[in-house]
């Protein structure tokens, strides 16, 4: 059997707003036209199943025309969904201001995909082999005692992969050490890494973050168009080059980025490949607007063979 990626984190439709710049406090910012993705946890399993990983969505999808959304896309891409609907409230949605810069500015709001429990986390199943990927998003509010309840019962073998996002650095720091206590994998932008490291260069990042992880952790740290650096125990820091491209759109380049990560790890490839075809990954989405415009493994192949 395959080992299987199962994200448990918000699966969420972005609404894109294309701004001339941001608004100063109380004025207003005219624009021309918008668009609605499915987005947040989507765009992490889009990336994981085009590159060949079996996919499965244990958060929580609601009932409307955002959670409708959120079903066709995932299933449209084979990605099973183990938690059935929440009925009587939707799916939130995340108002994402872009910048011509491809800078973004994010306003969400917390609806249906808020409304785990354990008994819902368990429904999918998980069992030793598996990958299971976590957001530093789903431990705050309400989402945050059954998610790590669920992680703490979790088979032996399973893989837990944190990608913190900037909030984890501002949770209570118990829960912070609760979560870093059952992480196998760190994965996260090279600012979050010096949230909790205090380095600011990618490799030294990803070396101090293993101080913080369990005996046997992996740390991988991005920055951008730099690539990414990976620690392993006992291994020298390794720094994968990125690809530099022209940015029309960032958003969803660190969850693309993640998605193929683990793709990757859940067929058998080393960390150093994994991490090279993330960057490959992460380069091409961003010349794509929208969230959710991860390549195929064979983009990605044709990507790499061409530098």
């Amino acid at each position: 059997m395959p080992r299987r990626v199962i994200h448990t984190a918000q699966a969420l439709v972005d609404v894109v707003l294309p701004v001339p710049h941001l608004p100063r406090r109380g004025a207003n910012v005219m624009v021309g036209e918008h668009e609605r993705y499915a987005g947040g946890a989507v765009t992490t399993l889009l990336a994981a199943v085009r590159s060949g990983a079996v996919c499965v969505h244990a958060g929580a999808h609601g009932e409307g025309p955002n959670g409708d959304l959120v079903r066709e896309v995932l299933t449209g891409d084979g990605v099973e969904l183990s938690s059935p609907m929440v009925e009587g409230v939707d799916t939130g949605m995340c108002l994402v201001l872009l910048e011509p810069s491809a800078e973004r500015t994010f306003i969400t709001t917390q609806e249906a995909e808020r409304q785990i429990s354990v008994e819902s986390l368990q429904r999918s199943a998980s069992c030793s082999g598996d990958i299971v990927c976590v957001s530093g998003y789903s431990l705050v509010g309400q989402t945050q005692e059954p998610m790590l309840a669920w992680l703490e019962q979790l088979p032996d073998g399973v893989v837990v992969v944190l990608d913190p996002g900037a909030v984890f650095a501002d949770l209570d720091g118990a829960v912070r050490e609760r979560a870093l206590a059952l992480t196998d994998v760190w994965t996260s932008n090279a600012e979050e890494a010096e949230a909790l490291t205090g380095e600011g260069e990618m490799a030294a990042a990803a070396a101090a973050s293993l101080r913080h992880l369990p005996q046997g952790a992996v740390a991988v740290v991005r920055d951008g168009a730099k690539g990414c650096a990976v620690a392993q125990p006992g291994e020298p820091v390794v720094v994968v080059p990125g690809y530099p491209e022209k940015a029309v759109d960032t958003n969803g380049a660190g969850d693309t980025h993640t998605g193929v990560l683990v793709a990757e790890r859940s067929k058998g490839t080393g960390w150093v490949e994994a991490c090279r075809r993330a960057n490959a990954a992460g380069a091409i989405t961003v010349t794509r607007p929208g969230p959710s415009t991860a390549p195929t493994a064979a983009e990605i192949d044709a990507y790499l063979s061409s530098r």
